[in-house]
């Protein structure tokens, strides 16, 4: 059994912001594996199903950002898991827009949801850092991940959300680097090979024409000439 968390904020007003990134995966990954209905459970919204052979819940907490932590530490006490099979997806400001990395332990750099999560269950669970960029001044983060993503970035938005559904089975069998590559496929596929160059065809040899035979009387005024 796994617990998968994404974190933000509820209501309308924060449901596109990029402090909400963890939201929208988890909706993402309900819709492409047929979860159950969203409902109110553990201070937040639940929905179960399978992926891959794992169980799974998904779960939104709904007390806001910095209380995060007492929405999952009553999920995981109904659950009986340990910190080890629970998952957070949250947003990352410290990587750039599309990027994702799989995370265990560590400290929560300052993050509210993280940091609440920490105080609730301790350090020892993993997290999906999304990319969302920085603004690029301390003091302006905090309006910054509550500000609603750009129609410029919904592009690479979209391409992440499917890539953490896509990547979802492998992620709760323990394959990070499974996961981080579907995503990574999503959020930067492929480009075609070239075909590869023929190798260019030899130029035929100019056609030489044959002399015409020589004419003896030619041959005999040669002769005299010399």
């Amino acid at each position: 059994m796994k617990l998968l968390v994404g974190l933000g904020n509820p209501g309308a007003r924060y449901a596109r912001t990029r402090h909400n990134i963890g939201f929208m995966a988890l909706d993402r990954i309900a819709e492409a594996h047929g979860f159950s209905p969203w409902r109110k459970k553990h201070q937040g919204e639940v929905a179960e199903g399978r992926l891959g052979d794992v169980r799974a819940l998904l779960l939104k907490p709904q007390t806001f950002m910095n209380l995060s932590g007492q929405s999952v530490r009553e999920a995981a006490r109904f659950l009986k898991i340990e910190p080890a099979e629970i998952i957070v997806f949250h947003d990352e400001i410290d990587l750039a827009p599309g990027k994702c990395r799989v995370k265990h332990g560590g400290g929560h750099a300052g993050h509210n949801g993280l940091r609440s999560i920490h105080q609730h269950i301790g350090p020892e669970y993993a997290r999906v850092r999304l990319g969302v960029g920085h603004p690029g001044r301390k003091e302006e983060v905090a309006n910054y991940v509550l500000l609603d993503f750009a129609k410029a970035e919904e592009g690479w938005l979209d391409d992440v959300l499917r890539g953490c559904a896509d990547g979802a089975p492998a992620l709760a069998a323990g394959d990070d680097a499974g996961f981080m590559n579907a995503v990574a496929l999503r959020a930067a596929p492929q480009r075609p090979k070239p075909p590869k160059a023929e190798a260019p065809k030899p130029e035929p040899a100019p056609e030489t024409k044959p002399e015409p035979p020589e004419n003896p009387l030619s041959r005999l005024l040669d002769r005299f000439r010399k």
